[in-house]
């Protein structure tokens, strides 16, 4: 029997309901006005990378539909937008002079969220990385990435921090590292755990040397954006309670450890030295991080599922698979890493049709987890569920699966907060449907759904679906009313 409260504690009355957005899943126009190609705009080009071929170059065209987004936005109620900013878009070189129509694009987008009484939550990355600077100098494989990476960061506080009070620096460094370099799914499309760790390293660095800018000259927060699975052991066996805390430790406090603490866990740096692909830290990286200006003003969390686990041998273990980007139910294989962990199945729990658990008290868990290790607020920066949905011939979108999905998770942030985390607000992913990097737009995460599909752009009109109203309400009470159970 979970932890159960005879009353729950209300929503802050200044909590941040809100929904969320990537620029390159979004936007479009990734040639106009001066921006610049970003490696992805590269990547999808590479034939079998992504589903059926699918790239942003118009996405869902909300460079020129901004308006319209917004108005919806405002019609469902929203106190936050979380949206990312294209570097190219500022930088289309990476670094050198600005650009004036990038930055006056963003400008607009921030005065017309105010306007609406919609807080602008701004993500400085959101793995567009420019291609001048991958091609320069291979990105986040160099040293120069940090300097440059912080010029990026100053201009958009210098031009939009009077106005936006909540800044996430990083998102899902520990997915946009991983595919990059140890799965090739990502670009730049390497399979060398040493070139990972070495780049991990310095995306923390620029992460830290961001954090500390800010935090000299500027008011607000700011943190980083963390995909988190709390992990599970499949079994009461200690050698497999062994291995969930092997991929706790590897696949999450890697990661948030350095954010919060400035060191890595102690056994795996261990495993790295043994395996001789530990990154070289310096005294003055050592420094950097360890820097109190450095520390996040808050967690933010990207929360879709949780992972179960059983111990996997050196001898002959299971290596890392690919994920299941087709929406075909039942053809992830399992994945892991010998002599640490592998993937197990959860007889408990149900799955999406791309084989993602679903796990509504898994989020309560991993709110749970980062309050009793970091003690640090968390900010829910993106959750929600990919799926197929089907546009009905009178423009409605009947998607009661999504609406049980957010109910229950959003229940267990009710009862989180009720256990004592502090949780700013939770931003749904995504706000309209959206390019999905390696699914194309089949798999469908929005409250209004766009027209489109991998062929055809048609005109990309927006339709609310069943969830849109959903979530009207429950913003509208504050998370009180979540509307019958079904």
């Amino acid at each position: 029997m979970k932890m159960e409260h005879k009353k729950l504690k209300s929503f802050p009355k200044d909590f941040l309901w809100g929904s969320a957005s990537a620029a390159y899943q979004i936007e479009g126009a990734y040639r106009e006005d001066g921006k610049g190609l970003s490696v992805w705009d590269q990547f999808v080009r590479i034939p079998g990378k992504t589903f059926k071929g699918t790239n942003g170059d118009v996405a869902v065209d909300h460079y020129h539909r901004y308006h319209e987004d917004v108005e919806l936005m405002a019609k469902a109620g929203l106190k936050a937008y979380r949206f990312s900013i294209a570097w190219t878009r500022i930088f289309p070189n990476g670094n050198g002079e600005a650009s004036a129509a990038g930055i006056k694009f963003y400008s607009d987008l921030i005065d017309d969220l105010i306007a609406h009484n919609i807080e602008p939550l701004v993500t400085i990355y959101h793995w567009d990385l420019p291609q001048a600077l991958q091609d320069e100098y291979q990105g986040w494989e160099s040293r120069q990435i940090i300097p440059d990476f912080v010029n990026y960061a100053k201009t958009l506080f210098e031009n939009y921090g009077d106005r936006v009070k909540h800044w996430v620096t990083l998102n899902e460094q520990n997915v946009f590292i991983q595919h990059g370099y140890l799965m090739a799914s990502h670009p730049p499309a390497v399979k060398d755990p040493k070139r990972m760790y070495a780049a991990n390293h310095i995306a923390n660095l620029a992460n830290a040397a961001a954090t500390k800018y800010f935090h000299e000259h500027f008011d607000g927060e700011i943190g980083p954006s963390f995909a988190y699975s709390p992990v599970y052991a499949v079994n009461a066996d200690p050698e497999n309670q062994l291995a969930a805390d092997n991929a706790e430790q590897f696949n999450s406090y890697y990661w948030m450890d350095i954010y919060a603490y400035g060191h890595y866990p102690d056994a795996i740096r261990q495993w790295q030295e043994e395996q001789g692909i530990a990154p070289e830290i310096t005294a003055e990286d050592a420094a950097l991080l360890a820097d109190p200006l450095a520390r996040p003003d808050f967690m933010g969390l990207n929360y879709y599922q949780t992972a179960t686990v059983q111990a996997n041998p050196l001898a002959d273990g299971i290596g890392l698979a690919p994920e299941n980007t087709t929406g075909k139910k039942g053809t992830k294989q399992e994945s892991g890493i010998p002599g640490l962990f592998k993937s197990a199945t959860n007889d408990y729990l149900q799955t999406t049709d791309w084989d993602w658990n679903i796990d509504p008290v898994g989020l309560r868990i991993a709110l749970r987890r980062i309050n009793s290790r970091y003690h640090l607020p968390v900010l829910i920066t993106e959750n929600g569920l990919g799926a197929f949905d089907t546009l009905e011939s009178s423009h409605e979108i009947h998607d009661d699966y999504r609406i049980h999905f957010l109910r229950e998770h959003v229940k267990a942030i009710h009862e989180a907060i009720s256990d004592g985390v502090q949780v700013v607000g939770y931003t749904t992913w995504s706000f309209t449907d959206l390019l999905s990097w390696l699914n194309g737009y089949q798999k469908r995460y929005g409250f209004v759904y766009v027209d489109r599909d991998e062929q055809d752009e048609r005109e990309l009109a927006r339709y609310p679906k069943d969830s849109f109203y959903w979530y009207e309400q429950v913003i509208a009470t504050n998370g009180e009313d979540l509307g019958a159970s079904k």
